[in-house]
C-alpha cells in the first residue's frame, strides 16, 4: 500500500508537470502562428477592411471606375461614335439637353471596322444623316423639308426617318455633347495614368539613390529637387510644351517631366530612414548588390506612402492637363478635352447655354475629387499606428 501510494503520488505531479509543459508549448506555437499569421497576412487584410469600410473611399472609388469604364470603352457606348465625335449638325446647333431631332437617313456604302480599333478610333458614319423639319410619304419616295435649301425627295427603299435625342445637347457646332464629355474622360485619365507613370519612374529612382548613396549624390538630387521645385509648375510645363510641340503624346512627357519633384522628396524622406535599420545592415553584410537591396528591401517598405502621393498627384495632373487646355497649348482639336471644352464654351455662361461649360468643369471636379479622397482614405487605411 505504502509503495502503491508512493507511486501514485510520483506519478500525479510528474503528470501535472507534463500537463502544464504541454499548455505553455500549445500557447508558444499558438502565439508563434499568431505572429507569423498577422506579419505574413492580415495586416493586409486589415488595411483592406479599412479601406472598404470608408464610405467615402468606397463612393470614390466607384466614381474613379465609373469614368475609367467609359474611358475604355469609348466610341463603342457614345451616341456619336464618329472619330473624335466630330460629327457636326449646324442646324442643331446650342440644343437643350433631351431635346429630339428628325433626320433623313440615306443608306451607302460601309466597310467592316475591327472591334478593338473601333472602340480605340471610332469609325465614319455608314450613312448620311440630314436634320430636318418635316417629312411626308409620297407614294414610293420620302418627301424631306431640311433647315436650309428646297424639299428633298428620296427613294423610301433607300432611305428612312429617324428620331434622336441628344440627353446632354448640343454645343455650338451642333455636336453632342454627351459624346464629348465621355471622350474627354479617356484624355484626362490617359494624361494622369501617364504622366504618374514618368513621375514614379524618375521620382522613385532619383530619390532612393539620392538617400541610400548620400553625400555629393544626394547634394545633387536635392539641388535639382529645388531647382524643379522653385519653378511655377504651369510655366515649366508651358516651357516643355514650346520645346516638345503641341499635341497628344507631348502633353503627358510635359505634364510627367513637372511632377516627379514630390515622389522624389517623400521616396528619399522614407529611404533616409530605412536604410538605417538592422535587416538593411544585414543585407550588406551578406554581400547583396546595391540594387537588389533598394529594388527588394527597401521600397517594397514604402509602397503606402508612395501610391498615397501618386493618387494625390493624379489629381494634380487632370487640373493641369486641363487648365493647358484651357489656355490652348494642351491637347489640339478636333480631340475633345474637357478644358478645351470649358474654353470653347465659357462665353455661353451669362447665357442660357451655361451648361455647356459647367458639365465639363463638373467632370473634371469629380474626378479629381474622387482622387483626392482615395488618397485620403490610402492614407489612412495603410497607417500602422491605427
Amino acid at each position: 500500500m505504502g509503495k502503491e501510494g508512493m507511486k501514485k503520488g510520483e506519478n500525479h505531479p510528474k503528470g501535472a508537470k507534463n500537463n502544464c509543459i504541454s499548455r505553455f508549448s500549445f500557447f508558444i506555437y499558438h502565439f508563434s502562428f499568431r505572429q507569423k499569421d498577422l506579419a505574413g497576412h492580415s495586416l493586409d487584410r486589415l488595411a483592406r477592411r479599412r479601406f472598404l469600410r470608408n464610405p467615402l473611399a468606397v463612393a470614390s472609388l466607384s466614381v474613379i471606375g465609373f469614368f475609367l469604364l467609359v474611358a475604355i470603352l469609348g466610341y463603342l457606348i457614345t451616341p456619336d461614335h464618329t472619330p473624335y465625335c466630330n460629327q457636326q449638325y449646324l442646324e442643331l446647333a446650342t440644343l437643350k439637353p433631351f431635346s429630339k431631332a428628325t433626320f433623313l437617313v440615306t443608306d451607302s456604302t460601309h466597310t467592316h471596322t475591327p472591334l478593338l480599333r473601333r472602340m480605340a478610333e471610332g469609325e465614319p458614319l455608314p450613312y448620311t444623316a440630314t436634320p430636318i423639319i418635316e417629312y411626308r410619304y409620297a407614294r414610293d419616295s420620302i418627301i424631306a423639308t431640311p433647315y436650309n435649301g428646297d424639299p428633298i425627295v428620296v427613294a423610301a427603299s433607300e432611305s428612312s426617318v429617324e428620331e434622336r435625342t441628344f440627353f446632354l445637347g448640343t454645343d455650338g457646332y451642333g455636336r453632342d455633347v454627351l459624346s464629348m464629355l465621355m471622350i474627354g474622360s479617356r484624355v484626362s485619365l490617359s494624361v494622369g495614368f501617364i504622366a504618374i507613370v514618368i513621375a514614379l519612374l524618375l521620382g522613385i529612382t532619383l530619390g532612393a539613390l539620392a538617400a541610400y548613396y548620400g553625400g555629393w549624390v544626394d547634394n545633387l538630387i536635392l539641388w535639382l529637387i529645388n531647382v524643379v521645385w522653385s519653378i511655377p509648375t504651369v510655366l515649366l510645363v508651358i516651357a516643355i510644351t514650346f520645346v516638345l510641340g503641341k499635341g497628344f503624346w507631348q502633353i503627358f512627357i510635359a505634364v510627367g517631366l513637372t511632377m516627379w519633384v514630390d515622389i522624389a522628396r517623400v521616396v528619399r524622406g522614407e529611404v533616409l530612414s530605412i536604410k538605417e535599420k538592422e535587416y538593411i545592415e544585414a543585407t550588406r553584410a551578406l554581400g547583396y548588390s546595391t540594387f537588389r537591396t533598394i529594388f527588394r528591401h527597401i521600397l517594397p517598405n514604402i509602397v503606402g506612402a508612395v501610391v498615397v502621393v501618386a493618387a494625390s498627384n493624379f489629381a494634380s495632373a487632370i487640373l493641369l492637363e486641363a487648365g493647358l487646355s484651357f489656355l490652348g497649348i494642351g491637347v489640339q482639336p478636333p480631340m475633345p478635352s474637357w478644358g478645351m471644352m470649358v474654353k470653347e464654351n465659357y462665353g455661353y455662361i451669362l447665357l442660357d447655354s451655361a451648361y455647356l461649360a459647367l458639365l465639363p468643369g463638373v467632370a473634371i471636379m469629380l474626378v479629381v475629387l474622387a482622387f483626392m479622397l482615395l488618397a485620403s482614405a490610402l492614407r489612412d487605411a495603410l497607417d500602422v499606428r491605427q
